[in-house]
């Protein structure tokens, strides 16, 4: 069976707004861009997050540059895999092994960008948080092992509406600077994706289930 790892599956919040954004930019990529430039610009986003999180304790509008890499991440990881489908560069299990370890990067930065800013007795509930999130990127590569599909949203929520949750939030403490606190929420955010986790567990292990169970029929038949 052909790699299927450049084909996501299931549906997300802003799924058919940003296929429309991805058709439309798409064409006016330079020749001279190829596709792993693009892929590989999320170092470049990852140090921004970083350097303008912790600048962020020193001037609160520093986040806004902060929200802008969290944006140039989105285009350029919107763009590459559809600029390497149709150049046909031939990048697929390259791509999807670096883009895809390149978002967990991407991730980690962000969080870390957050723990340099709270005070150190909320670092920890940082910490569950990325472990929870990273929870959801191994329940997709196991799935994708397992099932052939490649699974990146869950509950109608996928990596495009997580970006704009850390893009809101960071204008939130730009906007009630003293007033908004990043700490307040975590604890919702753990809750949250906690029990988003749970649910996608129960249903990815009922699915895995259903097929042994048809396979075993099969065999026995």
């Amino acid at each position: 069976m052909a790699f299927q790892g450049d084909k996501k599956e299931g549906t997300w919040l802003l799924a058919k707004a940003e296929n429309k954004l991805k058709n439309w930019l798409v064409p006016k990529v330079p020749n001279n861009i190829e596709t792993y430039h693009l892929t590989m610009t999320t170092l470049l986003w990852c140090a921004l997050i970083i350097a303008f999180s912790f600048l962020a304790n020193y001037s609160v509008h520093c986040l806004w540059v902060v929200s802008f890499a969290i944006f140039g991440q989105y285009i350029t990881d919107l763009l590459d895999g559809e600029v390497g489908r149709r150049r046909n560069t031939g990048l697929i299990k390259w791509g999807y092994y670096m883009d895809h370890f390149l978002d967990y990067l991407f991730l980690c930065s962000i969080l870390i960008g957050y723990g340099l800013m709270v005070e150190d007795h909320n670092k920890y509930l940082l910490f569950y948080i990325l472990a929870l999130f990273g929870a959801f990127m191994v329940n997709s590569f196991l799935s994708f092992a397992a099932t052939g599909a490649f699974k990146i949203a869950y509950l109608g929520v996928g990596p495009t509406e997580m970006r704009l949750v850390f893009i809101i939030a960071n204008t939130l403490i730009i906007l009630f600077a003293g007033r908004f606190e990043i700490a307040r929420v975590l604890p919702f955010v753990l809750a949250g994706a906690t029990f988003a986790l749970f649910v996608t567990v129960y249903q990815t292990q009922k699915l895995l289930w259903k097929v042994d169970m048809e396979n075993k029929r099969k065999s026995e038949r």
